[in-house]
Protein backbone atom coordinates (compact mmCIF):
# COMPACT_ATOMS: atom_id res chain seq x y z
CA UNK A 1 0.00 0.00 0.00
CA UNK A 2 1.42 3.56 -0.89
CA UNK A 3 0.18 7.23 0.16
CA UNK A 4 -1.49 9.07 -2.87
CA UNK A 5 -4.05 11.70 -4.05
CA UNK A 6 -6.97 10.06 -5.90
CA UNK A 7 -9.50 12.17 -7.97
CA UNK A 8 -12.72 10.06 -8.68
CA UNK A 9 -15.57 10.61 -10.49
CA UNK A 10 -18.87 9.73 -9.30
CA UNK A 11 -22.52 11.06 -10.31
CA UNK A 12 -22.52 13.86 -7.35
CA UNK A 13 -19.07 14.71 -9.01
CA UNK A 14 -15.71 14.96 -8.20
CA UNK A 15 -13.88 13.94 -5.56
CA UNK A 16 -10.07 14.40 -4.27
CA UNK A 17 -8.98 12.80 -1.19
CA UNK A 18 -5.38 11.61 0.28
CA UNK A 19 -5.89 8.00 0.45
CA UNK A 20 -4.22 5.09 0.56
CA UNK A 21 -3.95 2.50 -2.71
CA UNK A 22 -2.91 -1.14 -3.39
CA UNK A 23 0.23 -1.30 -5.76
CA UNK A 24 -1.46 -3.78 -7.49
CA UNK A 25 -3.56 -1.09 -8.68
CA UNK A 26 -0.39 0.89 -10.34
CA UNK A 27 -0.90 1.42 -13.90
CA UNK A 28 1.14 -0.79 -16.70
CA UNK A 29 4.75 0.42 -17.08
CA UNK A 30 8.40 -1.18 -16.94
CA UNK A 31 9.78 1.07 -14.52
CA UNK A 32 8.72 1.21 -10.60
CA UNK A 33 9.72 4.43 -8.70
CA UNK A 34 9.75 5.25 -5.44
CA UNK A 35 9.05 8.57 -5.46
CA UNK A 36 10.74 11.35 -3.04
CA UNK A 37 9.33 14.85 -4.52
CA UNK A 38 6.32 15.54 -6.44
CA UNK A 39 5.27 19.78 -7.23
CA UNK A 40 1.72 21.85 -8.20
CA UNK A 41 1.69 23.09 -11.63
CA UNK A 42 -0.98 24.83 -12.87
CA UNK A 43 -2.62 21.81 -14.72
CA UNK A 44 -2.27 20.17 -11.52
CA UNK A 45 -4.49 22.50 -10.14
CA UNK A 46 -7.17 22.55 -12.47
CA UNK A 47 -7.03 18.68 -12.12
CA UNK A 48 -7.65 18.85 -8.49
CA UNK A 49 -10.04 21.71 -8.14
CA UNK A 50 -11.88 20.28 -11.11
CA UNK A 51 -11.62 24.19 -12.74
CA UNK A 52 -10.74 22.19 -15.85
CA UNK A 53 -10.67 18.82 -17.87
CA UNK A 54 -7.36 17.96 -17.34
CA UNK A 55 -8.21 14.36 -15.80
CA UNK A 56 -9.34 12.11 -19.04
CA UNK A 57 -9.20 8.71 -16.80
CA UNK A 58 -10.77 7.99 -13.85
CA UNK A 59 -9.80 7.12 -10.89
CA UNK A 60 -6.48 9.04 -11.37
CA UNK A 61 -3.62 9.94 -9.33
CA UNK A 62 -2.57 13.72 -10.69
CA UNK A 63 0.72 15.13 -10.52
CA UNK A 64 2.24 16.07 -14.34
CA UNK A 65 5.61 15.39 -12.46
CA UNK A 66 8.02 13.47 -10.09
CA UNK A 67 11.61 12.42 -9.23
CA UNK A 68 12.60 9.16 -7.45
CA UNK A 69 14.56 6.42 -7.09
CA UNK A 70 14.10 3.14 -9.56
CA UNK A 71 12.61 0.06 -7.30
CA UNK A 72 12.07 -2.10 -10.54
CA UNK A 73 12.99 -1.69 -14.12
CA UNK A 74 12.75 -4.06 -17.15
CA UNK A 75 13.62 -1.17 -19.40
CA UNK A 76 17.23 -1.36 -20.51
CA UNK A 77 17.74 2.00 -20.07
CA UNK A 78 17.24 2.21 -16.46
CA UNK A 79 18.66 0.07 -13.19
CA UNK A 80 17.32 -0.17 -9.55
CA UNK A 81 19.28 2.68 -8.14
CA UNK A 82 18.43 5.27 -10.23
CA UNK A 83 17.32 8.65 -9.91
CA UNK A 84 15.12 9.73 -12.30
CA UNK A 85 12.58 12.84 -13.05
CA UNK A 86 9.60 12.64 -14.95
CA UNK A 87 8.19 16.20 -16.36
CA UNK A 88 4.93 15.36 -19.08
CA UNK A 89 4.22 12.57 -21.29
CA UNK A 90 -0.07 12.61 -20.12
CA UNK A 91 0.83 11.14 -16.69
CA UNK A 92 -1.55 13.24 -14.23
CA UNK A 93 -4.19 12.91 -17.24
CA UNK A 94 -4.32 10.28 -18.74
CA UNK A 95 -1.52 7.95 -16.56
CA UNK A 96 -1.31 8.02 -12.58
CA UNK A 97 0.92 10.49 -11.93
CA UNK A 98 3.48 11.95 -8.83
CA UNK A 99 1.36 12.86 -6.08
CA UNK A 100 1.87 9.65 -4.91
CA UNK A 101 4.20 7.30 -3.39
CA UNK A 102 4.94 4.81 -5.69
CA UNK A 103 4.89 5.37 -9.86
CA UNK A 104 4.80 3.19 -12.46
CA UNK A 105 5.72 4.67 -15.44
CA UNK A 106 7.58 4.07 -19.38
CA UNK A 107 11.10 4.01 -19.21
CA UNK A 108 11.17 6.19 -22.44
CA UNK A 109 9.27 8.98 -20.23
CA UNK A 110 12.57 9.70 -18.18
CA UNK A 111 15.44 11.49 -17.88
CA UNK A 112 18.12 11.18 -15.62
CA UNK A 113 18.22 13.62 -12.38
CA UNK A 114 20.73 16.54 -13.35
CA UNK A 115 24.12 16.17 -10.89
CA UNK A 116 23.60 19.93 -10.24
CA UNK A 117 20.64 19.50 -8.29
CA UNK A 118 19.31 17.47 -5.62
CA UNK A 119 16.07 15.41 -5.83
CA UNK A 120 14.35 18.36 -4.00
CA UNK A 121 15.86 20.76 -6.14
CA UNK A 122 14.76 19.57 -9.23
CA UNK A 123 11.07 19.55 -8.45
CA UNK A 124 11.66 23.02 -6.75
CA UNK A 125 12.22 23.79 -10.58
CA UNK A 126 9.55 20.82 -11.64
CA UNK A 127 7.77 21.09 -14.95
CA UNK A 128 7.53 24.96 -14.79
CA UNK A 129 10.85 25.39 -14.31
CA UNK A 130 11.41 23.07 -17.16
CA UNK A 131 8.97 24.87 -19.19
CA UNK A 132 10.89 27.63 -18.76
CA UNK A 133 13.71 26.37 -20.20
CA UNK A 134 12.39 25.34 -23.20
CA UNK A 135 11.09 29.08 -23.75
CA UNK A 136 14.77 30.53 -23.48
CA UNK A 137 16.50 27.92 -25.39
CA UNK A 138 13.51 28.62 -28.26
CA UNK A 139 14.86 32.16 -27.71
CA UNK A 140 17.78 31.88 -27.99
CA UNK A 141 18.14 29.56 -30.89
CA UNK A 142 16.03 32.15 -32.77
CA UNK A 143 19.05 34.60 -32.78
CA UNK A 144 17.81 36.84 -29.47
CA UNK A 145 20.87 38.45 -27.59
CA UNK A 146 20.91 40.91 -25.19
CA UNK A 147 22.00 43.54 -27.06
CA UNK A 148 18.26 43.17 -28.97
CA UNK A 149 16.59 44.84 -26.25
CA UNK A 150 14.57 44.18 -23.12
CA UNK A 151 12.41 40.82 -22.40
CA UNK A 152 9.43 40.93 -21.11
CA UNK A 153 7.66 37.57 -19.20
CA UNK A 154 4.54 37.82 -18.35
CA UNK A 155 2.96 35.87 -15.48
CA UNK A 156 6.12 36.39 -13.80
CA UNK A 157 5.54 35.49 -10.00
CA UNK A 158 4.03 32.38 -11.41
CA UNK A 159 6.35 28.99 -11.82
CA UNK A 160 7.36 29.43 -15.29
CA UNK A 161 7.79 32.50 -14.87
CA UNK A 162 10.35 32.85 -11.92
CA UNK A 163 12.54 30.72 -13.72
CA UNK A 164 11.88 32.22 -17.17
CA UNK A 165 13.32 35.45 -15.20
CA UNK A 166 16.11 33.71 -13.34
CA UNK A 167 17.39 32.62 -16.14
CA UNK A 168 17.48 35.12 -18.92
CA UNK A 169 19.03 37.28 -16.08
CA UNK A 170 21.82 35.12 -15.99
CA UNK A 171 22.26 35.18 -19.64
CA UNK A 172 22.45 39.17 -19.29
CA UNK A 173 18.72 39.88 -20.97
CA UNK A 174 17.45 42.98 -19.37
CA UNK A 175 14.21 41.20 -18.18
CA UNK A 176 11.10 43.01 -17.27
CA UNK A 177 8.72 41.22 -15.03
CA UNK A 178 5.21 41.37 -15.22
CA UNK A 179 2.82 40.62 -12.35
CA UNK A 180 -0.69 41.40 -10.79
CA UNK A 181 1.22 41.26 -7.32
CA UNK A 182 2.80 44.69 -6.93
CA UNK A 183 3.88 43.24 -3.42
CA UNK A 184 6.30 40.75 -5.37
CA UNK A 185 8.27 43.47 -7.04
CA UNK A 186 11.16 43.15 -4.41
CA UNK A 187 11.10 39.31 -5.16
CA UNK A 188 11.45 39.43 -9.09
CA UNK A 189 14.30 41.41 -8.64
CA UNK A 190 15.77 38.97 -6.24
CA UNK A 191 15.45 37.34 -9.16
CA UNK A 192 17.02 38.86 -11.58
CA UNK A 193 14.11 41.40 -13.20
CA UNK A 194 15.31 45.25 -13.92
CA UNK A 195 11.56 46.49 -13.93
CA UNK A 196 8.16 45.27 -12.86
CA UNK A 197 5.01 46.15 -14.40
CA UNK A 198 1.48 45.55 -13.61
CA UNK A 199 -0.23 42.88 -16.09
CA UNK A 200 -3.32 45.19 -16.07
CA UNK A 201 -1.10 47.06 -18.75
CA UNK A 202 -1.65 43.81 -20.88
CA UNK A 203 -4.37 42.02 -19.77
CA UNK A 204 -7.22 44.52 -21.47
CA UNK A 205 -8.16 44.28 -25.24
CA UNK A 206 -5.60 46.65 -26.62
CA UNK A 207 -4.64 47.74 -30.62
CA UNK A 208 -3.58 44.93 -32.88
CA UNK A 209 -0.14 47.01 -33.64
CA UNK A 210 1.58 49.00 -30.83
CA UNK A 211 5.01 50.69 -29.94
CA UNK A 212 7.67 48.18 -30.58
CA UNK A 213 8.92 47.06 -26.41
CA UNK A 214 10.01 43.62 -26.52
CA UNK A 215 12.76 41.92 -28.27
CA UNK A 216 11.35 39.01 -27.09
CA UNK A 217 8.64 37.52 -24.89
CA UNK A 218 7.90 34.51 -22.80
CA UNK A 219 4.05 34.23 -22.25
CA UNK A 220 2.30 32.08 -19.65
CA UNK A 221 -0.87 33.66 -19.63
CA UNK A 222 -2.13 33.90 -23.31
CA UNK A 223 -5.72 35.52 -24.30
CA UNK A 224 -5.24 39.28 -24.25
CA UNK A 225 -1.91 39.51 -22.69
CA UNK A 226 -0.50 37.41 -25.39
CA UNK A 227 -2.08 39.40 -27.49
CA UNK A 228 -0.73 42.88 -26.25
CA UNK A 229 2.37 41.25 -25.85
CA UNK A 230 2.93 40.20 -30.07
CA UNK A 231 1.34 43.64 -30.81
CA UNK A 232 4.70 45.29 -28.88
CA UNK A 233 7.12 43.03 -30.28
CA UNK A 234 10.15 44.84 -32.25
CA UNK A 235 11.13 43.71 -35.56
CA UNK A 236 12.45 40.15 -35.81
CA UNK A 237 11.04 39.75 -32.27
CA UNK A 238 10.52 36.33 -31.01
CA UNK A 239 7.16 35.39 -28.63
CA UNK A 240 7.12 31.96 -26.52
CA UNK A 241 3.68 31.13 -25.83
CA UNK A 242 3.55 28.47 -23.00
CA UNK A 243 0.46 29.07 -21.01
CA UNK A 244 -3.47 29.76 -20.68
CA UNK A 245 -3.82 30.99 -17.43
CA UNK A 246 -5.89 34.37 -18.57
CA UNK A 247 -7.79 32.04 -21.55
CA UNK A 248 -7.08 30.20 -24.67
CA UNK A 249 -8.52 32.96 -26.78
CA UNK A 250 -5.57 35.12 -29.15
CA UNK A 251 -7.55 38.06 -30.11
CA UNK A 252 -4.73 39.45 -32.35
CA UNK A 253 -4.49 40.23 -36.40
CA UNK A 254 -1.52 39.09 -38.50
CA UNK A 255 -0.12 42.50 -38.92
CA UNK A 256 2.60 41.83 -35.98
CA UNK A 257 3.87 38.74 -38.37
CA UNK A 258 4.00 40.06 -41.68
CA UNK A 259 4.87 43.83 -40.93
CA UNK A 260 7.70 43.24 -38.40
CA UNK A 261 8.49 39.61 -38.77
CA UNK A 262 7.63 38.58 -35.28
CA UNK A 263 7.67 35.04 -34.78
CA UNK A 264 5.32 32.87 -32.25
CA UNK A 265 6.65 29.94 -31.14
CA UNK A 266 4.41 27.53 -29.17
CA UNK A 267 6.29 25.52 -26.22
CA UNK A 268 5.03 22.27 -25.91
CA UNK A 269 6.39 20.59 -22.43
CA UNK A 270 4.27 17.74 -22.64
CA UNK A 271 5.40 15.47 -25.61
CA UNK A 272 8.48 17.27 -26.07
CA UNK A 273 11.24 14.62 -27.44
CA UNK A 274 13.51 13.72 -25.00
CA UNK A 275 16.55 15.44 -26.71
CA UNK A 276 14.96 18.67 -25.99
CA UNK A 277 14.13 17.60 -22.61
CA UNK A 278 17.75 16.75 -22.09
CA UNK A 279 18.91 20.19 -23.08
CA UNK A 280 16.48 22.29 -21.14
CA UNK A 281 17.51 20.42 -18.28
CA UNK A 282 21.25 20.89 -19.34
CA UNK A 283 20.64 24.90 -19.62
CA UNK A 284 19.07 25.10 -15.67
CA UNK A 285 22.48 22.90 -14.48
CA UNK A 286 24.47 25.30 -16.37
CA UNK A 287 22.14 29.09 -15.61
CA UNK A 288 20.34 28.18 -12.60
CA UNK A 289 21.29 29.22 -9.72
CA UNK A 290 20.27 26.31 -7.03
CA UNK A 291 20.18 28.96 -4.41
CA UNK A 292 17.91 30.76 -5.74
CA UNK A 293 15.02 27.88 -5.55
CA UNK A 294 14.95 28.62 -1.92
CA UNK A 295 13.11 31.68 -2.83
CA UNK A 296 11.67 30.31 -5.60
CA UNK A 297 9.74 27.27 -4.20
CA UNK A 298 7.55 26.55 -0.99
CA UNK A 299 7.91 23.12 0.60
CA UNK A 300 3.83 21.15 1.40
CA UNK A 301 3.52 17.59 2.39
CA UNK A 302 1.14 15.38 0.50
CA UNK A 303 -1.43 16.22 3.09
CA UNK A 304 -1.58 19.90 2.73
CA UNK A 305 -1.10 19.81 -1.74
CA UNK A 306 -4.84 19.43 -2.30
CA UNK A 307 -5.62 23.16 -0.03
CA UNK A 308 -2.29 24.61 -2.10
CA UNK A 309 -3.80 23.55 -4.83
CA UNK A 310 -6.62 25.31 -4.52
CA UNK A 311 -4.71 28.23 -4.03
CA UNK A 312 -2.26 27.92 -6.70
CA UNK A 313 -5.72 28.16 -9.12
CA UNK A 314 -7.07 31.93 -7.39
CA UNK A 315 -3.99 33.05 -7.70
CA UNK A 316 -2.64 33.60 -4.09
CA UNK A 317 0.73 31.32 -4.86
CA UNK A 318 4.04 32.54 -5.72
CA UNK A 319 6.89 30.82 -7.22
CA UNK A 320 6.66 26.70 -6.80
CA UNK A 321 4.91 24.50 -4.93
CA UNK A 322 7.40 21.53 -3.86
CA UNK A 323 5.16 18.40 -2.47
CA UNK A 324 7.14 16.06 -0.33
CA UNK A 325 5.09 13.01 -0.72
CA UNK A 326 6.52 11.33 1.88
CA UNK A 327 4.73 13.42 5.08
Amino acid sequence: MFAAIQIDKTDAGQTVSVTQIDEASLPEGDVTIDVAYSTLNYKDGLAITGKGPVVRKFPMVPGIDLVGTVRESSNADWKAGDTVVLNGWGVGETHWGGLGQVARLKGEWLVPLPAAFTPKQAMAIGTAGYTAALCVEAIVAAGVTPDKGDVLVTGATGGVGSVAVALLAKLGFTVVAATGKASEGEYLKQLGASAVIDRADLSAPGKPFQKERWAAVIDSVGSHTLANAVAATKYGGVVAACGLAQGADFPSSVMPFILRGVSLLGIDSVMAPKAKRLRAWERLARDLDPALLETIATEVGLGDAIEAAGALIDGKVRGRVLVDVNR
